[in-house]
């Protein structure tokens, strides 16, 4: 068994060197690449939902949201420029519009608005997560660390409005057979 005090320190002297001079490898500008379009389709999402919602709330969790995602972007953004990676196309942004003038045919609910913001999260949480532990450049890993734990803050205060509001999907409780059943 290795040393756990020996390990930590090897992972902490590996935060240390810098290896910026190195090239991306293949993966590292692939993990960008996709992050960043992740990005940009979840911007336009967000801008949907600004447009669509009228629960103040949720309102200021899609504004925060898009704050945060406009920061990575443009962290991410002139890192891959400065690296010469090429980057992927961004849809048009959304006009601003009234909540109130969206025909209900298309208007979408808070919930459904609330989960598709949830599922963005998630998606590009794991995605910040394989391209950390894929990356071999300190400087990459640290960047999608960074990303990783902005997206978990954030998850965390939308988590909490959607359990207020009643819109987190809980999947069934699972009961291993022979045990009790749980109380109801």
């Amino acid at each position: 068994m290795e040393n756990i005090l020996e390990t930590v320190m090897d992972a902490m002297k590996s935060f240390t060197v810098q290896d910026e001079d190195q090239p991306l490898h293949v993966g590292e500008v692939m993990a960008c690449w996709i992050y960043l379009a992740g990005l940009e389709i979840a911007k336009v999402s967000v801008q949907a939902g600004i447009n669509t919602t009228t629960d103040d709330e949720l309102k200021a969790i899609l504004e925060e949201d898009m704050k945060l995602g406009n920061s990575q972007r443009k962290r991410l953004h002139d890192f891959m420029i400065k690296e010469g990676i090429t980057l992927p196309p961004a849809p048009e942004e959304m006009p601003l519009s009234d909540p109130n003038s969206v025909p209900l045919g298309v208007k979408l609910t808070d919930d459904v608005i609330a989960n598709e913001l949830s599922l963005k999260i998630i998606s590009l949480i794991m995605r910040a997560a394989s391209a950390a532990t894929e990356s071999i450049r300190t400087d990459v890993g640290l960047l999608f660390i960074q990303f990783q734990a902005e997206k978990l803050a954030f998850a965390t205060r939308l988590k909490h409005l959607m359990r207020k509001r009643g819109w987190i999907k809980v999947p069934p409780f699972y009961v291993p057979p022979g045990s009790q059943k749980p109380l109801s």
